[in-house]
């Protein structure tokens, strides 16, 4: 478990369980890595890395180190050359897939009604100039 979760796990009770939640799930590419490993079971860091629409090297590296240390992946090295490294859900990341798609789920809703506000938004004139013009008409 990496440091920071420990730290919340430890600290902060049973009150704060959906912090916990987020401080382990949240992160740029989280969500995206666990369910793309739901849907394909194993990938490589290259797989990854094209499925996701190219984050930088690092910033993928970093997400994955995160759920590994949080348990939630297994990383398997074969060593070979060139090295070869698979990533794969663990238990505990095979038990976080519902709660990862509850939030696509989620996200997916609220994208679709915000982009209603924005259309509406965009179809409606923007300055009181416009409304008086507009009016004049």
């Amino acid at each position: 478990m990496r440091e920071k979760t420990e730290r919340i796990v430890r600290e902060w009770g049973d009150a704060c369980d959906a912090e916990v939640s987020i401080a382990v799930l949240g992160g740029a590419w989280k969500p995206s890595i666990l369910s793309l490993l739901g849907e394909h079971d194993v990938l490589r860091f290259g797989e990854l890395s094209r499925l996701l629409d190219e984050p930088t090297a690092r910033v993928l590296t970093r997400q994955l180190r995160e759920l590994e240390d949080d348990g939630l992946l297994i990383r398997t090295v074969y060593r070979q050359v060139p090295p070869k490294v698979e990533y794969r859900l663990s238990d505990l990341g095979r038990g976080s897939m519902p709660l990862v798609e509850a939030l696509t789920d989620w996200g997916g809703r609220y994208a679709a009604h915000q982009r209603r506000g924005l259309a509406r938004t965009a179809a409606e004139p923007e300055t009181l100039d416009e409304l008086e013009s507009a009016d004049a008409r």
